[in-house]
């Protein structure tokens, strides 16, 4: 299965070369330049993972992470960063994010990251699945 991924940075040369370095890996790679496009974005099209920018001007990541869980909470967001401590990471962590990397990413190492990240939501969206049949079996005296 080939992950569907959103890659969202501000920084189009970083966007593109990350882009082709992940395709490269076998995912299915869609960008957005910022966190703006991208809340529109995952309104159109379903994805396993959304690799994003902390720092970016307008909503920044933070914002966008919780604008995303708000709308969408079993997507699996990992953060990048330039500028991380320790601080930010536990708030991003507390916020939903499911990871938290340095730039410059190692690709191998995120690579594994949104293949764990995928899991998560597949396990995530079968939960929900199963809570819902719960409820109606309850409900309907099943």
């Amino acid at each position: 299965m080939s992950e569907n991924v959103l890659l969202v940075d501000d920084e189009k040369d970083f966007l593109e070369i990350m882009a082709q370095r992940m395709e490269a890996r076998g995912f299915k790679i869609t960008t957005a330049e910022s966190a703006a496009q991208a809340l529109s974005v995952i309104d159109t099209k379903p994805f396993d993972a959304i690799v994003m920018d902390f720092q970016m001007p307008g909503m920044d990541g933070m914002e966008a992470l919780k604008a995303i869980k708000a709308k969408s909470p079993e997507l699996q967001i990992i953060l990048l960063t330039g500028y991380a401590t320790v601080e930010k990471t536990v708030e991003a962590i507390k916020a939903g994010a499911s990871d938290f990397l340095e730039k410059p990413a190692d690709i191998e190492v995120l690579a594994e990251k949104i293949k764990k990240a995928t899991a998560d939501k597949h396990l995530h969206i079968e939960k929900q699945t199963e809570e819902r049949v719960n409820d109606i079996l309850q409900r309907f005296g099943g």
